[in-house]
């Protein structure tokens, strides 16, 4: 019983196979369907009679073939179709005795959980007894052509009509969800707990929503780091990558994640995409400015020198240490890759440099006190520029980081949307199945209604 009940739970069509005719005794041996609510339950809150009504949502479609049949597919001197020969085989009898219920158990239950079904009937494949004791070694040809046909009908059929399995919300079952949802059902078999297909699903996701989790998280690392030339020229570049790395990252997990429905998930790696593009960020700046200050040393390593040697201080001193610094500051400029801190570097280089500059000019004789007034004065604008530049150098990084993150929510929502549109449109196909297949069973039971009623005048 534990396996019928596996296979119901894991497929998304369900052949049975019989030998002969559709009767009692064939319905007999498929009584363990009328044991389906005492081994599953599709919620773990809900009562048996409530149970049996959510069935049909998630139950397989079901085939029932009949091998090595040899009736005349008629009912009362009209020919009938395989499928109407099955439900013919699962009309209900009226009345209540215990006979009566014993009769209709299998029927209803085949009815009731399985709306969609459908009857393939196989003759013999040969009418020699002696090549149907090896069948295995008999070409296409050596088949009966009735027979062939017959197969090629109902593999047709399977092909054409055979659906993913899927899941609550319409969630489709790859094959590794596939074994991981078998694996699940057996544990709770084993622990003597009647499976739950609420509680499969919820433990399915969590598993799947923290794989999900991984993998973006990885994969949004792995194209960082191959993508990224350290240090980027702007901090706008270095925010474009982020950009699609992000998306490509939230795709990821969007397309594996299922049932995250409090966004849990989505949010812890919201969080560590933001802890990685900190720690990158980081790194970013801290390349930059290494750069930068091999590059300022670099450059000003003749002016370094001469201070050490005194040279600047003497006459007409200020004006040569002015040109060589001036000289310094468009060798560095020119210099290309420095990145994002080059501006900051630079006004670090230029405040130090300014005291050396006042006590230069403060012993250069050839210049007059009017002289190094303008000078003085000259010194604190540019030392003002530079904060100014820096300062708004600063503000637009943030402006930058600010409109970045502002994306980085618009991308979620957007991709959530996707997601729960898609979510929606599964729902409503999966409903919209289920009451097609219902109003189709209420339809087989006005014909029999009809037909009773036609009997009793």
């Amino acid at each position: 019983c534990w396996i019928f009940a596996l296979a119901v739970l894991l497929s998304s069509m369900f052949v049975y196979n019989s030998l002969g005719t559709i009767d009692q005794n064939a319905l007999d041996k498929l009584h363990y369907v009328t044991e389906l609510t005492e081994h599953i339950k599709v919620k773990s809150s809900m009562n048996k009679e409530s149970d049996s009504c959510l069935f049909a949502r998630f139950f397989p479609a079901f085939i029932w073939t009949v091998r090595d049949f040899s009736l005349k597919l008629k009912w009362k001197k009209q020919l009938i179709t395989e499928d109407e020969y099955l439900e013919h085989a699962l009309k209900l009898r009226p009345g209540s005795s215990k006979k009566v219920q014993d009769y209709n158990s299998t029927r209803e239950c085949i009815r009731n959980y399985f709306p969609s079904r459908k009857c393939f009937v196989f003759e013999r494949p040969t009418s020699k007894t002696e090549e149907l004791q090896n069948l295995e070694e008999l070409t296409e040809d050596c088949l009966e052509p009735v027979f062939v046909k017959q197969v090629q009908t109902f593999c047709q059929h399977v092909f054409e009509t055979s659906k993913a399995k899927t899941l609550q919300g319409g969630r489709t079952v790859t094959g590794r969800l596939l074994g991981n949802l078998a694996v699940t059902y057996i544990d709770t078999i084993r622990t003597g707990t009647i499976p739950c297909l609420e509680n499969a699903v919820l433990l399915l996701s969590q598993t799947e929503n923290s794989v999900a989790v991984k993998q973006a998280i990885e994969h949004y690392e792995m194209k960082m780091k191959k993508c990224m030339m350290l240090p980027t020229d702007t901090i706008g570049n270095f925010l474009e990558l982020h950009a699609v790395c992000e998306e490509e990252a939230i795709q990821i997990f969007m397309n594996r994640s299922f049932k995250d429905d409090e966004r849990k998930y989505q949010q812890q790696l919201m969080n560590m995409i933001k802890q990685s593009f900190e720690r990158f960020h980081q790194k970013n700046e801290k390349e930059s400015a290494d750069r930068c200050t091999t590059v300022i040393v670099h450059v000003s390593q003749e002016l370094e020198d001469q201070m050490t040697e005194g040279y600047y201080f003497k006459p007409g001193g200020y004006s040569c240490f002015r040109k060589d610094l001036m000289d310094i500051v468009e060798a560095y400029k020119a210099f290309p890759g420095k990145g994002i801190k080059a501006d900051e570097v630079l006004k670090a280089f230029m405040e130090e440099k300014e005291v050396i500059a006042r006590a230069v000019l403060q012993t250069d004789v050839t210049c007059t006190e009017k002289e190094k007034q303008i000078e003085d004065e000259r010194l604190k604008r540019e030392a003002a520029e530079l904060q100014r530049i820096a300062m708004e150098k600063k503000s637009a990084d943030v402006q930058q980081m600010v409109l970045n993150q502002q994306k980085s929510y618009e991308e979620n929502v957007r991709q959530l949307k996707i997601k729960l549109e898609e979510d929606r449109r599964s729902l409503l196909e999966e409903l919209e199945r289920v009451i097609d297949q219902k109003l189709k069973e209420q339809a087989l039971l006005k014909d029999e209604f009809h037909e009773k009623a036609e009997k009793l005048e």
